[in-house]
């Protein structure tokens, strides 16, 4: 039976629903812009989803750079799932990816769907082709920007987008940490497991196909626990991650499983007696495909000796982290090499859409970078702010009368991308809020307590990567009393105005990391699971005195408060009432709008 046609149109079609593509997806929505989102899985999140059970890292290593966590959504999606999934249930991270993007009326969300085929006209994508197999359709989808959010880059590569694949030599760029010689070798992938421990033992009998290890074999790849295990069991680097994906996934297994069946009877871990293997991946984790070519390339000098961009959309921190292509089979090579450094770097747009596609944004792991910087830009965090930044580039530009990306980035338009992601709470390093259109920049404030950091939330940054924030706080010793609450911050603005919208931007403890993962060691150093304490849950926003919202329960960082019609006045207050457990309250900016 012929597949069903369903023609649609939109604005920008997002392709992949990993972490970059479903940032991608609701910055464009909320900005505006109508997006079709598709993704070949049945579930949304990619590495991070419960079909692979990955957690997302970032800029912070860890919590090793305290202050350096991403904001924006991803800093949302985090914030939520660890206040509603306190358990830290894989399924429910994926329910709540579903829940965002499906109740946004501006997406159009098409699961188990491949983009399979792209029209141009001369370097513009016309149309994409995607297939839903399961429901016999097929979708022609129009838009005037796409984005690919791939990981392996499929759209971007039907529309004929520049691209490479494996290790750069050292000479093409002076990399020092760069291969002598150029290869296609890639990072390989993964697969992962989980295990539960019981009261009884727990046999487990090894199957016939799996591999067998010895001592040996782990001198340089520790087992230190039972319940995750582990990024190391990787493999395939060193063929094609695109064409030989079958064969790497079935390799994966036998490694997995391998490992599983050492611990279990190798008699070196006589504690793992009651543990019980509980899930076991299908789907390889993959680290590296392709990775398309923009106007710029970033490069190891870029990360290891950051410098600024006027374009800057994005940042990252994560380690230089490179792995041997043959994983477990070179036993001799430690697993990865982490090359750490302190700063952050920034990441330019131009390394986020294509040089010869007019229309192509990119995000994620398939960013334009040499393989020795994307081994730091590819952790998922860092991939999902990218994503942020592409979708509301699209957003914004939409009413301009081309579709051509390097046309449309000419200084005043960067300008006004890169305000209005710090409005959408992203973090861009060395810039600050000069939102024309923001009422407070020109206000004073002050406060009932902390009156001397009261003016911190009008400096035009958002945190401090000292940990020590430069937020205003309602004890302006930081000493932890109970009576430092409920306390208040006045703005009082140049002139009375017609006030329409209040940003708050709080604290959400950004000097720990906060993660979902199966791993008991990263649960103990991460924040704890639940509505992160130092946020303020209860507070009052006032106007010249009169009370225009009121919000109990508060769970995330950044909230944007639309009033149901414009209140003139000139004076705005927040009253802290409670936080969720510190004993002081701390806001980080304040933004009005008419």
């Amino acid at each position: 039976m012929p597949l069903k046609t369903i023609e649609l149109t939109t604005d920008l079609l997002v392709a992949g629903g990993g972490l970059s593509g479903v940032c991608a997806a609701l910055a464009a929505a909320r900005n505006g812009a109508r997006v079709v989102l598709v993704q070949d899985r049945s579930v949304l999140g990619g590495n991070a989803s419960s079909e692979i059970k990955m957690h997302v890292v970032g800029a912070d290593c860890h919590g090793a750079k305290p202050g350096a966590r991403e904001s924006g959504i991803i800093e949302e999606l985090r914030l939520e799932d660890a206040a509603r999934n306190p358990a830290g249930v894989y399924s429910q991270w994926d329910l709540l990816l579903y829940e965002k993007v499906k109740l946004e009326p501006n997406i159009r969300l098409l699961l188990d769907t491949d983009v399979t085929t792209v029209e141009m006209e001369g370097d513009t994508i016309r149309l994409a082709r995607a297939v839903r197999l399961s429901t016999e359709d097929e979708f022609i989808i129009r838009a005037k920007f796409f984005a690919d959010c791939t990981g392996d880059g499929r759209l971007g590569a039907e529309a004929g987008a520049d691209y490479h694949v494996g290790r750069e030599a050292s000479a093409e760029f002076g990399e020092p940490l760069a291969q002598q010689t150029a290869d296609r070798q890639t990072l390989g992938s993964s697969i992962l497991l989980t295990g539960r421990k019981h009261d009884t033992p727990q046999p487990f009998v090894r199957p016939s196909w799996v591999r067998q290890f010895k001592k040996s074999d782990f001198k340089l790849r520790p087992i230190k626990s039972f319940e995750y295990g582990y990024w190391w069991f990787e493999w395939g680097g060193q063929l094609d991650t695109l064409k030989d994906n079958d064969e790497i996934r079935h390799e994966l297994l036998r490694i997995t499983l391998g490992v599983w069946d050492y611990i279990k009877n190798s008699g070196e871990f006589p504690e793992a007696a009651n543990w019980g293997l509980e899930w076991v991946g299908s789907i390889p984790g993959k680290r590296e495909s392709r990775r398309f070519h923009g106007p710029y390339r970033l490069t190891e000098h870029d990360v290891l000796r950051p410098q600024g961009f006027p374009d800057t959309v994005a940042y990252g921190g994560w380690y230089v982290d490179t792995h041997p292509p043959m994983g477990v089979d070179a036993p001799e090579e430690p697993p990865c090499i982490q090359h750490h450094f302190d700063h952050l770097f920034a990441l330019p747009l131009r390394c986020y859409h294509s040089r010869n596609i007019a229309n192509l944004f990119f995000a994620g792991r398939n960013i334009s970078a040499t393989h020795i910087a994307f081994a730091s830009t590819r952790v998922m965090a860092t991939c999902a702010v990218g994503g942020q930044a592409v979708g509301t580039a699209a957003a914004l530009w939409l009413k301009e009368n081309t579709s051509d990306i390097r046309a449309l980035s000419t200084p005043d338009n960067i300008r006004a991308l890169q305000q209005r992601l710090q409005r959408d709470d992203a973090f861009l390093p060395g810039l600050r809020n000069e939102d024309p259109a923001d009422l407070a920049r020109a206000a004073r404030a002050s406060a009932t307590s902390g009156a001397d950091t009261a003016g911190l939330v009008l400096d035009g940054t958002t945190r401090d990567l000292r940990a020590s924030f430069g937020a205003w706080s309602s004890d302006s010793v930081h000493a932890w009393s109970s009576a430092s609450l409920p306390a208040a911050l006045s703005l009082q603005l140049a002139a009375p105005a017609q006030i329409r919208e209040i940003h708050l931007t709080f604290d959400s403890g950004f000097e720990k990391e906060l993660i979902l993962t199966p791993s008991h060691h990263h649960q103990k150093i991460s924040a704890p699971r639940g509505p992160q304490t130092k946020l303020v849950r209860d507070y009052r926003i006032k106007i010249d005195g009169q009370v225009v919202h009121q919000e109990t329960g508060n769970i995330l960082r950044k909230r944007v408060h639309r009033l149901p019609a414009a209140v003139s006045g000139r004076v705005v207050e927040i009253e802290c009432l409670a936080t969720h457990g510190a004993p002081i309250a701390r806001v980080f900016e304040v933004r009005c709008y008419a």
